[in-house]
């Protein structure tokens, strides 16, 4: 038998099936039928998250069925969407999303389920714009928790462990356009002595690097037009040049990239690969570390430190920031918090190696490793920086006392 892998091809889905339901009555049966399940999204993790021992469920053929609420602004939208499709949906209300993932393919409720972020330092993550979830429970039942319900802030970022999500209600804003510029990035000196200068400089912010050199690489600004700041101003304010080649021309992905320079909607510059230009698979493995923003000029000090064995593993390193919020298993829950993303090249052993270097000088500082990316610590190692995580055990076994959404990855990382 043929099994499930990964977008990025490094992990192979144990499960001894997979389900494609077309109805949430037939999410419900196969719920209530199985002792093991787990749901999968578009298989953009790259450890097993979304894996089973028993079975997986597909909510991909599940119609999005949207439902827009404009007194509340919300929309409400099937759990199989894609982000790339809500976007097309809300682009035609004249609406918008806040914050958007480098990726527009991937799952709505997959990106909620592991904390995916997006960027910006007034910008919550995607998670934080839920305002209800539905989901169907180990017994088959149908459970809808908003916004302000006891559970709630426990449920949002649930790792799949907590029932199969079939509906999200999510915040909606007025639809708006974005300019993405590039400039030379800052000498580490002054990156480390201020990293806010950079990091707040406009409505979404990335850093791309490598960690040898005496200057941060590039550094990209996302903003909001027509209000946004003339070029000539940032480049004054920050004593930054234009950088003219934001992407490699040998890159094969350069023509999937998002364009620089030409202001455009929301969706088409929000994130780093088009809308209608998915790169396939891609020979590499990605690690991530978010730490309170107030921690991020330590952080950095400490990979600096190890820059040489960094380097040569590492495509490359993109800084990011993002607002606080109250969800447990947030990146950002209590804290701004400052985002090490590191794309690597296709040498396992060699990752593995340099990324237990990186979390063992990051976890002290507070480094949560990304629920959808590699990660080493067990779960009572990320009691220290996921103060929640206790109680997000007890919300577990109060939901699935007979451990039906359970796997290898929640057994090692959260309960391990």
């Amino acid at each position: 038998m043929t099994r499930e892998r990964n977008w990025a091809d490094n992990y192979t889905f144990g499960a001894a099936r997979i389900h494609r339901p077309e109805s949430i009555d037939e999410v419900r049966r196969l719920v209530a039928g199985n002792e093991r399940i787990h749901a999968i999204g578009t298989r953009h993790s790259f450890n097993g998250s979304a894996d089973s021992s028993g079975a997986l469920i597909d909510l991909g053929a599940i119609p999005p069925d949207f439902t827009l609420d404009r007194d509340h602004r919300t929309v409400t939208l099937g759990a199989g969407i894609r982000y790339a499709e809500l976007a097309a949906y809300l682009r035609g209300q004249n609406l918008a999303l806040h914050n958007m993932a480098s990726l527009p393919h991937i799952s709505v409720v997959g990106a909620i389920a592991t904390g995916t972020h997006g960027s910006g330092t007034a910008n919550g993550t995607l998670s934080s714009a839920v305002a209800a979830l539905e989901l169907i429970t180990a017994t088959g039942d149908r459970v809808t928790v908003a916004r302000g319900a006891p559970d709630f802030d426990g449920m949002v970022v649930g790792l799949g462990a907590l029932g199969i999500v079939t509906r999200v209600t999510l915040d909606v804003r007025d639809d708006f356009n974005i300019r993405q510029e590039a400039y030379a990035g800052p000498r580490w000196s002054a990156m480390l002595a201020d990293p806010g200068k950079y990091l707040g400089r406009a409505y979404s912010v990335s850093l791309m690097t490598k960690w040898s050199g005496e200057s941060v690489e590039q550094l990209w600004l996302k903003k909001v037009v027509p209000d946004a700041e003339p070029r000539a101003a940032t480049e004054a304010a920050l004593g930054l040049s234009t950088f003219s080649k934001p992407v490699a021309e040998s890159n094969e992905a350069f023509g999937l990239m998002t364009p620089f320079e030409i202001d455009g909607p929301w969706p088409e510059r929000l994130p780093h690969f088009l809308i209608g230009g998915e790169p396939g698979m891609l020979e590499q493995i990605q690690s991530e570390y978010i730490l309170p923003l107030a921690q991020a000029s330590a952080a950095m000090s400490r990979l600096r430190a190890l820059a040489e064995r960094i380097d040569r593993d590492l495509e490359v390193t993109e800084l990011r920031s993002m607002k606080a919020d109250s969800l447990w298993l947030s990146p950002a829950f209590g804290h701004d918090a400052f985002a090490i993303h590191c794309t690597w090249k296709r040498r396992p052993e060699a990752v593995a190696k340099v990324t237990r270097e990186i979390e063992t000088a990051l976890l002290p500082l507070g480094g949560r490793p990304h629920w959808g990316k590699l990660i080493h610590a067990r779960g009572r190692e990320l009691d220290a920086v996921y103060p929640r995580l206790e109680d997000f055990r007890a919300l577990v076994r109060r939901y699935d006392p007979q451990g039906k959404f359970r796997n290898a990855f929640l057994d090692a990382h959260v309960f391990g």
